[in-house]
């Protein structure tokens, strides 16, 4: 039996452990800090029914931890903490009582990850929000986003709706969206395809709320405008009266009011006593509207530069994306929304938030405020959003600001981030909300075939469900050394997309063949690669038939 250790214990942990258990059948032993806090208990429940798997405490990691005989003998340990940091600390600690161990590790920092990728031997480092992102992208906008993959020799592989795509391009079909069918038999019927990529070019990225007159339309609105109009329409009074008592001409009597009332007014002694009361009412005027103005225009200019100095969002705009939660997820999904060119808006009630930082440097409006208040979504032009994307770690405030935001505008298309597929289902039917995500459902299959060695290129997302794109290696003396290209592929769960021979360096350099359906002739041999997109359960099963044998 297959032996894994898991440390954490929130819902990517949760998840993990399930997919390591029920999928692969492995034994798996959880490190959590504490039996009674966070996701720990649930996870305990899973651990249960498996005589072989268990969840141990251990309030602080130290080389002694992974000396443990629950430990010592697994193949590979992931460290899914929600802080990056943490992780490598762990990983190293276990790297210095078990040198050989596979080791795979969560991080939100791919230039750090990267680094300690290429130092530490034997370790994969995944992000679970760069997992999930498309996912969220591709439902905001119609599930028909594109989904683009680099394989580790450089080819790129992207994944459209059929109707967008060259025909000539098309490797697989990969799903029918309507029922989130996946792999079918027949490609003709799948409307998501695979294609390859020859240096097509990304739309540019646009930015919100680059109107030149930007900082005037800001300055002119709320208070100021209408101690403005006040101003406007006291004026226009005094020049009507002015006019009528003094008989002038209609500029006259305006040039003598504006005087009057904002320069004050020489003492005219032989004038008629109505022309010296409409002078002294537009100077008593004058006195107590001049300080007001001044306050008004002060306090505008005051905001104004400070709005604009944090980024927030200057002027209504239209057909954009608000994403709401800034935090790891969040800020992919705004680096997603902006690589594919989209307008948006993104929200957090925290200005220390991780995406806070990430949307300002795109350039993307920020605004500080909580997603359940009706003010906040205004602001942010609800009204006139294309979608609105909910992704805190928090379930029911994602729900809350979700019912809030159609309560303002019924026909919003709505995305939200939930832990529960059951939750999820009753929402759909409660609410009419069709398009739910979870983090951890996406990205926990990645993260276990990593850990039983399988190189997961990409996700491909189909709904809340998801497809891996993985290049798996044909072992010797495997089930399918000796096999038929053709033989690879079983519906609704594998799909073999290519065949890699040869190895980069050699004479003959590595050589693809794609469409291997139509390879009939040709076999697998030991150190071929494949790549394939497949179910977790088809990843498994390939997993097994591809294991090289003493």
């Amino acid at each position: 039996m297959r032996r894994f250790v898991v440390w954490g214990d929130n819902a990517l942990a949760r998840r993990l452990v399930g997919e390591l258990i029920n999928s692969y059948g492995a034994q798996v032993t959880v490190v959590v800090p504490s039996l009674t806090q966070n996701l720990a208990p649930e996870i305990a429940e899973i651990c249960a029914p498996d005589p072989w798997s268990m969840v141990v405490e251990e309030r602080r990691l130290t080389a002694a931890t992974f000396l443990r005989p629950e430990l010592t003998e697994a193949e590979a340990i992931a460290f899914v903490d929600n802080d990056d940091v943490a992780n490598v600390d762990a990983a190293l600690i276990a790297r210095e009582a078990l040198p050989d161990v596979r080791v795979v590790l969560r991080m939100f920092n791919t230039v750090l990850g990267a680094g300690v990728a290429s130092r530490v031997r034997n370790c994969a480092v995944l992000s679970a929000s760069e997992i999930a992102a498309p996912a969220f992208v591709a439902a905001a906008l119609g599930d028909d986003t594109p989904t683009s993959i680099e394989l580790t020799d450089g080819q790129r592989l992207t994944a459209v709706s059929r109707s967008s795509a060259n025909p000539t391009d098309v490797r697989c079909g990969l799903a029918v969206t309507a029922t989130e069918e996946t792999l079918p038999a027949d490609d003709d019927t799948a409307d998501l395809v695979l294609v390859s990529v020859y240096g097509r070019i990304q739309p540019a990225p646009r930015r919100v709320g680059r109107h030149p007159l930007r900082t005037t339309r800001l300055v002119l609105k709320g208070g100021l405008r209408r101690v403005l109009i006040g101003v406007a329409a006291l004026l226009a009074t005094g020049s009507v009266v002015v006019a009528s008592v003094r008989d002038l001409s209609p500029w006259r009597a305006l040039y003598v009011t504006v005087l009057t009332t904002l320069g004050g007014a020489n003492a005219d002694l032989e004038t008629d006593r109505v022309s010296q009361a409409v002078d002294l009412a537009l100077v008593i005027a004058g006195v107590a509207v001049m300080p007001a103005v001044t306050a008004a225009v002060v306090n505008t200019l005051v905001k104004a530069r400070l709005k604009i100095a944090a980024g927030g969002l200057a002027v209504p705009v239209g057909g954009h994306v608000i994403v709401i939660g800034l935090g790891n997820v969040g800020a992919r999904v705004v680096q997603g929304l902006h690589d594919q060119g989209i307008d948006v808006v993104a929200v957090d009630r925290s200005p220390t938030a991780r995406g806070v930082a990430v949307a300002r440097g795109l350039g993307i409006p920020v605004i500080i405020g909580d997603a359940k208040d009706s003010e906040t979504l205004a602001t942010a032009s609800v009204a006139t959003a294309r979608c609105l994307v909910m992704v805190t770690t928090d379930d029911v405030t994602n729900l809350e600001a979700a019912l809030l935001a159609r309560s303002l505008r019924a026909d919003l298309r709505v995305v939200l981030r939930l832990f529960e597929e059951d939750f999820a289902r009753r929402i759909k039917v409660a609410f009419g909300i069709n398009h739910s995500r979870s983090v951890s459902y996406l990205a926990a299959p990645a993260f276990a075939a990593s850990m039983v060695g399988s190189e997961v290129v990409d996700t491909i997302p189909v709904g809340r469900r998801v497809l891996l794109v993985a290049e798996v290696r044909v072992g010797a003396r495997s089930q399918l050394e000796g096999s038929h290209f053709h033989e690879v592929s079983v519906p609704h769960e594998l799909r073999l997309v290519a065949v890699q021979t040869g190895r980069p360096g050699l004479a003959e350099g590595v050589q693809t063949f794609w469409w291997p359906e139509r390879n009939r002739g040709r076999t697998l041999d030991r150190g071929h690669t494949m790549v394939v997109v497949a179910t977790r359960a088809g990843l498994v099963a390939l997993l097994e038939r591809a294991a090289g044998r003493p």
